[in-house]
């Protein structure tokens, strides 16, 4: 062969070579280095999903520092009907329906429908408002269609069950149960997409025996997670404590940072009061995925930040004496008479407004109460009902000491006037009028004498002399008729009143009329008497830390909302006749047991059932240096006096409670 021609030859194939190299060389610096960071998003979009790393739930403790809440880590199962296509979803969930009964795993939804015939309407399964969101998006029904219960008007639940069945392809040939949950899941999915998830979480705490199933069987669409469950530490509390649950209405939650439409959140108590402090920040990690949805490897994440720890004002050990005490009170009185009641007591501490104690009877486990919820919703008693707060009840006679210092501020009497009780208090003009619980009369009393022996006659007249709104403002200003403050939410209560024309101010001012209020604002009002006219915020928040540093992030430092000016004279003229009660008066023969020097003041609350009147008492201690305010307030107790032995346990148990000294000190403390 020519060797020119050879030589150009291979010049030209080297040439050629070097050419595709280079194109290579350019081409791979194009992919990445000039556009690298695009091509990676590129790919990771392709091959990566971002998922939710789930924050642990803050701790409660009381104001002690022991721990009334915890939580438990457990494994999670969701759904992902991304993973699924759309003619394959209900086979996906019918071979996980089959798992979860054949396992006995019970599998959550959010449809607010019965899980039996005839499928009425059940609000606490789901929400009603994201059902009648959901609705109004199919267009089968408008926004004008919705009750006062926020529920549909126009299509009932047994309706919306042959709708959705026939909405999502269900085989009607299946058990009623299976259809059931095949509804409720797809439901639920639908909803979670509806509000920009492809995720629903159906099942929680599951073991990993299940997990096992899970993994070997290839469920397409099942994801295994880790959360966490909350433990309580504590049988006691459970009005003031709450639950928590899944988010009720998407809505509310989508415009904060750090939830999901798996999160869950505090529904009552102050789990639902501190939501804020408690839930924390969830996390990010965003995964890669091979061709089934298998995690491959996790490519960068955030890590989620636990809710602070949350501490209370009351102190747990007192709050399990009060509860004990309540109890035996109510059960002994059943005994004896066969009347099943409820009752209530609140203790405040006087000078701060902090709630020591909240006792609501009967009342419920958190441990078990999902599983009870069944009875706990028949109860005619209604468990969990807090009274404490909600409760609304008649004053009664706990009234008269704060008339009292209505009736001396505003000059209507005199520490010194005495005026005589012949037994009746006739209105002028008529022949009408309250009796005196003793008919015979009193004789001459001075308002202090007239507190000891609970005269009516006396605050009869002191409240035909003052009317109605002089009584309306008093009772204002010591904060009855209105919210106390608390973070749980209580009754705003009623302040007496009258059509016009009439003058109920004579009644009103002994506690009758058509007044209600709280037992816990019955405690705020002798707290602020007794504090010398200081009315605080009754409030459950003590200070709030950080669950890893454990450094205060806030701390509950507030000032009275009001102040009531009261003369020295009066006040203590008030406060000796609720002294000379205590000592000296119908209730001695208790107080006598007592630790501390107290006072008090008893109250038979009508009830339109002369045998069954409601009893209430209201005390405070010591009498010389108040530190705390009890109200006790039992349904059909009958006259005030017999719940005086209780408030003298509950009274003995504060003073002789090892930690009262920790119980009262500054703010800064755990």
């Amino acid at each position: 062969m020519d060797p020119k021609r050879f030589t150009r030859r291979l010049i030209a194939l080297g040439a050629a070579m070097f050419l595709c190299a280079l194109v290579f060389v350019v081409t791979l610096f194009d992919a990445q280095i000039v556009n690298g960071d695009d091509y990676l998003a590129q790919s990771i979009r392709t091959n990566a999903k971002s998922e939710t790393v789930k924050a642990s739930r803050g701790v409660i403790t009381d104001r002690n520092g022991k721990v009334l809440v915890s939580n438990r880590a457990v494994y999670t199962l969701n759904f992902d009907s991304s993973l699924v296509s759309s003619d394959e979803l209900n086979d996906a969930l019918l071979r996980v329906i089959e798992l979860m009964n054949a396992q006995g795993v019970e599998i959550k939804d959010t449809l607010p429908l019965a899980r039996t015939s005839p499928y009425a309407y059940d609000t606490a399964n789901g929400s009603a408002k994201t059902l009648v969101k959901y609705l109004v998006s199919l267009k089968w029904i408008n926004e004008k269609n919705v009750g006062d219960d926020g529920l549909p008007t126009t299509l009932t639940g047994s309706a919306l069950y042959l709708k959705l069945r026939s909405e999502y392809g269900i085989d009607e040939t299946l058990p009623t149960g299976t259809v059931r949950t095949l509804i409720g899941l797809r439901y639920s999915l639908a909803s979670a997409k509806m509000n920009g998830s492809t995720t629903f979480e159906f099942a929680s705490d599951v073991d990993v025996s299940l997990i096992s199933l899970i993994k070997d069987g290839n469920y397409a669409g099942v994801q295994v997670d880790t959360s966490s469950v909350r433990v309580y530490e504590t049988d006691y509390a459970a009005h003031v404590l709450g639950y928590t649950g899944s988010i009720q209405d998407w809505d509310d939650y989508k415009d904060k940072d750090g939830y999901t439409l798996a999160s869950i959140v505090g529904i009552s108590g102050v789990e639902n009061a501190f939501e804020d402090y408690l839930h924390g920040s969830d996390g990010k990690r965003l995964v890669t995925l091979n061709e089934s949805g298998k995690i491959t490897g996790e490519l960068y994440s955030v890590e989620p930040k636990p809710g602070s720890t949350v501490a209370l004002t009351i102190d747990i050990d007192f709050q399990a004496q009060v509860e004990e005490a309540l109890k035996n009170t109510v059960s002994s009185m059943t005994k004896s008479d066969g009347i099943d009641r409820g009752a209530a007591v609140a203790v405040v501490q006087v000078g701060t407004g902090d709630v020591l104690a909240l006792a609501s009877y009967p009342t419920y486990s958190l441990s078990t109460f999902r599983q009870d919820l069944a009875e706990l919703s028949t109860d005619l008693l209604q468990p969990m009902w807090n009274r404490a707060t909600q409760g609304k009840y008649a004053p009664g006679s706990t009234l008269k000491p704060l008339t009292a210092i209505a009736a001396l501020e505003s000059g209507a009497t005199t520490v010194r006037e005495r005026i005589y009780d012949s037994g009746k208090w006739t209105y002028p003009g008529t022949s009408m009028g309250p009796y005196c619980w003793k008919r015979s009369g009193h004789g001459s009393l001075n308002v202090r004498g007239a507190i000891m022996n609970s005269c009516n006659y006396f605050f009869a007249e002191m409240g035909y002399r003052m009317g109605m709104d002089t009584l309306r403002e008093y009772y204002a200003k010591f904060g009855l008729g209105s919210p106390t403050g608390i973070e749980i939410g209580d009754t705003t209560g009623r302040l007496p009143s009258q059509n016009e024309g009439e003058n109920l101010a004579p009644w009103a001012a002994f506690g009758q009329a058509n007044q209600e209020y709280s037992p816990l604002q019955l405690a705020n009002y002798i707290a602020t008497l007794c504090g010398r006219g200081d009315r605080y915020a009754t409030h459950l928040l003590k200070n709030v830390r950080s669950s890893g540093s454990g450094a205060l992030e806030y701390v509950y430092d507030a000032e009275p909302v009001e102040t009531v000016e009261m003369s020295s004279e009066n006040l203590s003229a008030v406060l000796a006749g609720m002294h000379d009660l205590a000592t000296d008066g119908a209730v001695s023969q208790y107080f006598k047991d007592c630790i501390v020097d107290a006072a008090a003041k008893t109250g038979t609350v009508q009830t339109g059932d002369t045998k069954n009147n409601n009893g209430a008492f209201v005390c405070f201690a010591p009498y010389d240096d108040p530190q705390i305010a009890v109200t006790i307030v039992i349904e059909k107790g009958g006259s005030g006096a017999a719940l005086a032995s209780t408030a003298v346990q509950v009274l003995n148990a504060y003073f002789s409670n090892t930690s009262a000294s920790s119980a009262i000190t500054g703010e800064n403390t755990l």
